[in-house]
């Protein structure tokens, strides 16, 4: 392992707005996952969570390094499940409906950081040269 940082700060500004929000979305998501529910702290970070999924999503639209449909690839279909699953998760949640605002929000983890997390580590793409070098 050779783990250097360079590589994506040379990349372009989306890509280390995206990489970042997603890195600390992550590890939010496990206190999150792991925390009690239904307390303040426990809807204080689910704020942030909930912003930096939204910044993850968004920048995701600036990046176009998979191209498979024009400048979109499927991870583009994963920000827009996102964006819509975020607010139907709150609005669960918000309302008490406990069993769907989980299932929502562990499929957005699940989906959108840690199996699109996965796939950054393939080889040629800027986050596996960062763990792995060039």
């Amino acid at each position: 392992m050779n783990l250097s940082l360079a590589p994506l700060f040379n990349a372009s500004p989306a890509i280390q707005l995206h990489a970042f929000a997603a890195m600390a979305a992550l590890v939010l998501g496990l206190v999150q996952l792991s925390a009690s529910k239904g307390t303040l702290p426990h809807r204080t970070l689910g704020w942030i969570w909930v912003a930096l999924m939204v910044v993850v999503s968004v920048t995701a639209f600036f990046i176009h390094e998979i191209r498979l449909w024009g400048p979109w690839s499927p991870i583009h279909l994963l920000a827009i499940f996102t964006l819509v699953t975020l607010p139907l998760a709150v609005w669960a949640a918000r309302r008490h409906v406990v069993a769907r605002h989980r299932s929502a929000m562990i499929a957005i983890f699940t989906g959108a950081l840690v199996v699109a997390g996965l796939f950054t580590f393939v080889p040629g793409r800027i986050m596996h040269t960062v763990v792995f070098g060039p």
